[in-house]
């Protein structure tokens, strides 16, 4: 038998060394599955390549970490909680694919771009989040949210949307160096399957969609998306871009124009300054002492009576309750007097014709019920205002009950 039979060519070795590797461990796969994320995060996606470059997904990731800086502060002082809005990750979606992006209901705020730009955008947000959010605006703890959003939740979500988008606009205001506005913002809940919502959704093609990490204390850990058609993501860039090339030729000209000045300073004389290190003097010199410690008192003190707090049970709400109260002043709410009810079978029903009477579970001069958005907050009498009837109200909640019957 030949040695050479026993031994292994220089390809045999090689193949044996590469299936150890493929087959003894997974860190290869793991490596391309990160360089993959990788290549996603940084919009290397066929669809942002055809229409953004990577200068350009920089600048607009860029812009929205900037603008929801300050927003996170805005809501923060809202919801009296610690807000956290991280870099923006940047995608695109077509018009198509929104149904597959938004199987379920979300809430949505249509901003619309008054000054400074012309456009509009979408801010898109889960259902729970938003019912956390409206329930923290009205003074819950956010842990047991009404996720069946009313009129005063959807309300109290766009209140506080105007903040963080109005908060957006001054920090772009300083950004591109120009006043930038918006329109109040409009909250509607966006059910894409149902087609609920949708007529707020530029009719566009195509979106670039901007989605930030929401974080909100411990009881908000999402995320919060921007969508905005191709062509307006483009106007912010380009504005950012060419106001970057301005502010560099505008410093460079700046510092042209500072080295005579300030050569002609040198040669100026110092009596200006002179001068004024006398005025100064005579100042320290004219003030009047003053007493700090020992128990000397002026003859022109004044004593004042002490302020103390009103407890009546009615003003027990705490402040940054009254200050989202303050900006939700203006909601219109559906009041309703109830004088009774009744239950009845079917048949009772179907029998019922013109004169027939239906008596209710209340005695004659029995309060009646005030509702407000179906929920009971008082309770009063039946009056008659010359031609109309009226209710006057004879026992009513405190204002921290009724604020949680509204929730």
């Amino acid at each position: 038998m030949n040695k050479n039979d026993d031994m292994l060519s220089q390809e045999e070795i090689d193949a044996l060394l590469n299936g150890e590797q493929s087959s003894g461990s997974d860190e290869p796969n793991n490596s391309e599955d990160k360089v993959q994320d990788q290549v996603e995060s940084n919009g290397s996606d066929p669809l942002i390549e055809d229409h953004l470059s990577s200068i350009e997904v920089d600048a607009i990731g860029e812009l929205g970490n900037i603008s929801f800086g300050s927003s996170a502060t805005a809501l923060s002082t809202l919801l009296n909680q610690k807000v956290e809005i991280t870099t923006p990750t940047v995608s695109m979606v077509s018009n198509e694919d929104l149904e597959d992006e938004f199987p379920t209901p979300h809430v949505a705020v249509f901003v619309h771009y008054t000054e400074g730009f012309e456009g509009s955008n979408l801010f898109i947000i889960r259902n729970k989040d938003a019912a956390i959010i409206a329930d923290l605006m009205l003074g819950g703890d956010g842990t047991s949210p009404n996720e069946d959003l009313g009129e005063i939740q959807l309300s109290a979500v766009q209140e506080a949307m105007n903040q963080m988008m109005g908060s957006a606009a001054t920090s772009m205001s300083s950004i591109f160096n120009k006043r930038i506005d918006i329109s109040p913002p409009k909250t509607m809940l966006l059910d894409v399957p149902a087609g609920e919502g949708t007529e707020y959704v530029p009719n566009e093609s195509l979106f670039v969609k901007v989605s930030f990490d929401l974080k909100v204390g411990t009881l908000i850990d999402s995320s919060i998306m921007q969508l905005l058609p191709v062509h307006f993501a483009k106007d912010f860039v380009d504005e950012l871009l060419n106001a970057d090339e301005e502010e560099d030729a505008s410093t460079q000209k700046s510092q042209n124009d500072t080295q005579p000045s300030q050569q002609k300073k040198k040669s100026e004389p110092v009596e200006q300054s002179t001068q004024q290190t006398s005025n100064q003097g005579q100042t320290k010199d004219t003030r009047r002492p003053q007493q700090i410690g020992g128990s000397g008192r002026s003859g022109s003190s004044e004593v004042e009576s002490a302020q103390f707090s009103d407890f009546n049970e009615d003003n027990a709400l705490e402040s940054h309750e009254k200050r989202n109260l303050d900006l939700l002043m203006d909601i219109p709410l559906d009041v309703s007097v109830e004088l009774g009810r009744t239950r009845r079978t079917i048949k009772d029903i179907l029998d019922m014709s013109a004169g027939s009477i239906v008596e209710l579970d209340k005695l004659a001069g029995e309060p009646v019920d005030i509702l407000v958005n179906n929920k009971l907050i008082a309770k009063g009498e039946v009056v008659v205002i010359e031609e109309n009837f009226g209710v006057r109200v004879t026992d009513i909640l405190t204002q921290s009950e009724r604020l949680k019957k509204l929730r």
